[in-house]
This record gives structure tokens, C-alpha cells and sequence, in this order.
């Protein structure tokens, strides 16, 4: 589909909007445009390439809706898209669409949708622009609430993988029930209880996965076998759970189980997949306790079973580690191991010392730790034993078409992540405000990117905010990555100024402070030395609805992660505009 015409959609939307709004009528169509725009240059010192004059991703979507019905489209331009995206994610057309009817607590779905059953475990659609994502599933929805306390759906769909639509169907249906609507006395003590059910199914036809062994004859002359494997049609899964809620704590407890599911992603083996989910929590006005507990085994499951990188996933499961947004902290992000399985614990205390006590002074201070640490699964060890064997092209391939493995429920001896966070924010004067955090993170590259053993950094991180009047704010921040493995230390810094209500200006840097001597391909500069400066600046204009930026600078190759889910982004260097508009 050619620009002009997503031009022409958002010409024509834009009026309907204004009339709608200045008729009050019944009827409303609402809308946003997103465009991201680079325009690449060419620097051999951090490996930025240029394949095109401009890249660009482009949404425009709108809605027509009222009180019982709505219809929506979506509009999509990625003929060149920025950087760092599969293959197929290339394209451009009109990929989400729907008309949705609700009436007295019934709503069905035509067309495109996304859903969610508990926290996701066999069952998350969502979109993620960032990451490339969007696993929306094309079909029916059908969502029932007309008895107080008790929700129902149920759905069909095939899933998006870019411009198509995967062959498998993907069905399944929630249950939700809220006891503390019928029982009155969980209302008067502050008590909410939830107890939910789904299951979720997919049915793929059978498909050719093979490989090719070499086995001697009575001779010792080699004889080439192909075995081919016996694939499930339908792969069913469930998921069961609690939610307690009574005053200020809340406990949630999760369970699923997803039948055997050879696929590319756990080397085509035979085993049952399962996940157990523990969550709690404590808050009140200034103090707050979290923990969480997770394992997971095997519990990849898509729509398409030879798939590969982030596409067609059916589920989501949470990575429960902190998601950090300093530069420096995203530079080792986590990707959750749903084929590996893994354990995972998470545990955050936040606490506000009062105004005009010895800790809090003047303005008081807020104080947060947390700690995330994810380690492997105890294996039974036949399964080192036979992971020696010659690879044939499959992930796990000496595993290929058996069980598997036998995992025992202890935890394993493998470190695959673990963050510290200390974070210190406080008011220092009427109009000073600084915030001061320190981490320490372990990541094993080896598990989460395939090579480079494990990384131990040590990260400072100072943040101070200057409210120069009401309507001018200068913020800056300082950051310091130590660590004598992988890219050595790094600095960071950052000013932002902002002038209310529509213009920021930004400028940071990002360079190399210290080298140790290995590097890969992309920081091949850094051998001889060299400081490599990743230098940006942004000017932001708001108005109303309206967000346009200009920037200029060059970005580090890394990956970018949200929710346990990565997208490897390689180096960048050129001028950028982002607009967006929501109407």
C-alpha cells in the first residue's frame, strides 16, 4: 500500500473527528497518527549503515463508535523500516481491523482484538511498537458480563505475524468469578477474593521436521537416515488462579500446564510445559512491600511451531525483574527463557521517611530497594550428558524427538540475572529535587545473547531536577558503568530543559571511559582506544494533541526489552522526526 493513500485515511478521518465533536452527537470517531522517521547516515566507527535516503514506521488508526456499537481500522507504512526489525515486518497495509457490538453486559468482537487471561501465561495478544510486536489474533471474541460478579469469554482467531496471518486457529475461553459480590461480609471486612479459570488451544497441521543421521551398516560403511517426527495436530493448555485481597495486602497465585509442544524454540523434543506463579503485596500511604516467585518449564508456545526471534507467541510470561529506563542500566536487559524455563524471584520494599524527622528532613525521603534474581532449573543431569553430542541443526538437537529432559523442582546452580537497586529520592530545597541510585547487575550474555560469558556492573546513577520558575524546569542526569567484562566502563550524561507548555530541548552523551581489550564487531573502534562518543539532541514541540521532535545523533547498538520480551537494535546515526497526534 502506498504513503499517499494512509495520507488520504488520515484526511479523511480527521474531519469526521471535528464534525463529531461539534455536532454532540451520540456518535464519536476517535484516531491517532504515529510516525518515526530516520534519516540514516553511513559511520563506519560504530558499524551504522545507510541502505535507504529515509526509514520510517507509520501508524494511522481510527474508530467509529458509540454506546452500542464500534468499528476501527488501522493503517500501517513500514515499506522502509528503521532499523533492527525482521525481515518481515517489511510491508505496508491496512493488517488490524474490527466492528464490535455491546449491549447489556454483552460485547462481541469481529475481526481484529487482543486479550488477556490472568497475567498471560497461555494467553497474551498485545501490541508493542518498540519491540515489533503485534500477535493480534483475527477471529471472534465473545465477552459475557451480565451476572454481577462473573465474566466469561470466550474467542478464535489465527494470529497476526506481520503482513499474514499464521495457518493454525488459536480457541479458548476464560471464567472469572468475584466471591466478595455475593458474600457481604468479605465487602465489610475490606475482602475481595477472585478465582479465575482458561484454557487456551492451538490446532496446526502437520508439517515436515526432519533431519538427517548418519548410522553405520554391518560394514562400518555410513548410511544416511532421515527421521522425520510425529507432530501433535492440537496443543492444549490451562491455567488456574487466585486473587486475595483483604485491606492492604493482596496475594496472587497461578498455575498452567501446556501439553507436549515439539517446536523450533525447545529443539523439537516431547515434554509438558508448566508454570507456577506466587505473588504478594503490602501497601499503604509511604511504605510498600513486594515479593514474587516464578518457574517455568518449557513454556513457550506459539502459533506456529518453526518460528523463530519474537513473533507468533500466544503467551507472555513476565520477566519479574525491574524495568529500568537510565541508559546505562538498559545497556544488560533480561529476556525471559520460556524455552529453558527458569526460576525467578523478585522482592521490592519502598519506604518514605516523614517530614521533619532525623531521616526525612525538611521535605522527607523516599527510599526503595529491590532485587531481582533469576537462576536455572535443576535438570536431570542425563541432560548435559546428552547435549555433548554432534549438533545437526536444532536447537537442543541431541534432545530432538525424545522427552526431553526430567526437571526436578529444586533450583539450579546457573546465575542467569541478577539486579540491585538501591534509589534514594529526596527534596533538597523548595525547588530542588535530586534522586541518587546504585546497582549491581550479573548477567549471563552466555544464556540470554549466546556468547560472552557472564557480565558483573557496577552502576551510579545522579538525577537532580531544578524548577527554575513555574513554567521552566532543568533536569540533568550523571551515570557511571564499571565492569571489566564485555565493552569496559562507560559514561553517560544528560540536560533537559523544559519550557511550559510546549517546548523541551535535550542533549546527552554516551561514551567509552575505559577498554578491556575484547570487543565485537560493532565497537571494533574501541581496540585502539578510541573514545566513541554517542552524542544526541532532541528539540520536543507540544500542542494540545499535537507532539512533534526533532533529533540528531548516533545510538549504541544494543537491545531494547520490555516485559522479559527483547529486540537487538543495531548502531544508529542520523537526523530523526517523530509526530504523533490523538484525536
Amino acid at each position: 500500500m502506498k504513503l499517499n493513500t494512509l495520507i488520504l485515511a488520515a484526511a479523511l478521518a480527521l474531519p469526521a473527528a471535528l464534525y463529531a465533536q461539534e455536532d454532540g452527537s451520540q456518535w464519536r470517531v476517535t484516531g491517532a497518527i504515529q510516525s518515526d522517521i530516520l534519516f540514516p547516515e553511513k559511520d563506519d566507527v560504530i558499524g551504522a549503515t545507510k541502505d535507504n535516503w529515509s526509514l520510517t514506521n507509520t501508524y494511522i488508526e481510527a474508530s467509529l463508535l458509540n454506546k452500542y456499537f464500534e468499528a476501527g481500522v488501522r493503517a500501517e507504512y513500514m515499506h522502509y523500516p528503521l532499523p533492527g526489525f525482521e525481515p518481515d515486518f517489511e510491508g505496508s497495509g491496512f493488517p488490524f481491523f474490527y466492528a464490535k457490538g455491546k449491549y447489556k453486559g454483552v460485547e462481541l468482537t469481529a475481526g481484529s482484538f487482543y486479550e488477556q487471561f490472568g497475567t498471560g501465561l497461555i494467553l497474551r495478544t498485545y501490541e508493542e511498537r518498540a519491540l515489533g510486536i503485534d500477535n493480534s489474533l483475527l477471529g471472534g471474541r465473545l465477552a459475557i458480563n451480565t451476572i454481577p460478579g462473573v465474566r466469561i469469554k470466550a474467542l478464535a482467531g489465527k494470529q497476526r505475524r506481520y503482513w499474514h496471518w499464521n495457518d493454525s486457529w488459536v480457541w479458548g475461553g476464560d471464567l472469572e468469578l468475584d466471591l466478595d459480590t455475593w458474600f457481604k461480609g468479605m465487602q465489610r471486612h475490606d475482602m475481595g477474593l477472585t478465582l479465575g479459570a482458561s484454557f487456551v488451544s492451538k490446532n496446526e497441521d502437520d508439517e515436515d521436521i526432519s533431519r538427517v543421521e548418519s548410522i553405520t551398516d554391518e560394514h562400518g560403511m555410513p548410511i544416511l537416515t532421515k527421521q522425520s517426527l510425529n507432530l501433535p495436530n492440537n496443543v492444549g493448555s490451562y491455567d488456574i488462579r487466585a486473587n486475595l485481597r483483604a485491606g492492604n495486602f493482596n496475594v496472587l497465585a497461578e498455575y498452567a500446564r501446556k501439553s507436549h509442544d515439539p517446536s523450533f524454540d525447545n529443539g523439537y523434543i516431547y515434554r509438558h510445559g508448566n508454570a507456577l506463579l506466587l505473588s504478594g503485596s503490602y501497601s499503604k500511604r509511604g511504605a510498600s512491600i513486594l515479593l514474587q516467585a516464578k518457574r517455568s518449564e518449557d513454556m513457550a508456545f506459539r502459533s506456529r511451531r518453526s518460528m523463530t526471534l519474537t513473533s507468533s507467541f500466544i503467551n507472555h510470561l513476565p520477566a519479574f525483574t525491574q524495568q529500568q529506563t537510565y541508559a546505562l542500566a538498559t545497556l544488560y536487559p533480561y529476556a525471559t527463557q520460556s524455552a529453558l524455563g527458569e526460576w525467578a524471584f523478585q522482592g521490592e520494599v519502598a519506604y518514605t521517611f516523614k517530614k521533619k524527622t532525623p531521616l526525612g528532613g525538611k521535605y522527607g525521603t523516599s527510599v526503595k530497594i529491590n532485587m531481582s534474581h533469576v537462576r536455572s532449573l535443576k535438570k536431570d543431569p542425563l541432560t548435559a550428558a546428552m547435549a555433548e553430542l554432534p549438533n545437526l541443526g536444532f536447537q537442543n538437537t541431541a534432545l530432538y524427538g525424545t522427552e526431553g529432559y526430567r526437571a526436578k523442582f529444586g533450583i539450579g546452580d546457573e546465575v542467569y540475572y541478577q539486579d540491585i537497586n538501591v534509589n534514594v529520592e529526596k527534596r533538597v530545597a523548595k525547588d530542588w529535587k535530586i534522586n541518587l541510585t546504585y546497582m549491581h547487575q550479573r548477567y549471563n550474555k552466555s544464556v540470554v545473547e549466546g556468547h560472552g560469558g557472564t557480565i558483573r556492573a557496577h552502576i551510579g546513577i545522579a538525577e537532580a531536577k531544578w524548577n527554575i520558575s513555574k513554567k521552566v524546569t532543568l533536569r540533568g542526569e550523571a551515570q557511571y558503568l564499571h565492569t571489566k567484562q564485555d565493552q569496559g566502563d562507560w559514561w553517560f550524561g544528560l540536560l533537559e530543559l523544559s519550557v511550559l507548555p510546549n517546548l523541551m530541548f535535550t542533549i546527552s552523551d554516551q561514551y567509552n571511559a575505559h577498554v578491556n581489550g575484547e570487543y565485537n564487531d560493532v565497537t571494533r573502534a574501541l581496540e585502539g582506544g578510541e573514545k566513541v562518543h554517542y552524542y544526541q539532541g532532541f528539540i520536543t514541540y507540544s500542542q494540545g494533541s499535537h507532539r512533534l521532535q526533532f533529533g540528531y545523533g548516533k545510538t549504541r547498538a544494543g537491545y531494547n526489552c520490555s516485559g522479559g520480551v527483547c529486540r537487538y537494535v543495531p548502531a544508529q546515526k542520523g537526523a530523526t522526526i517523530s509526530y504523533t497526534y490523538n484525536f
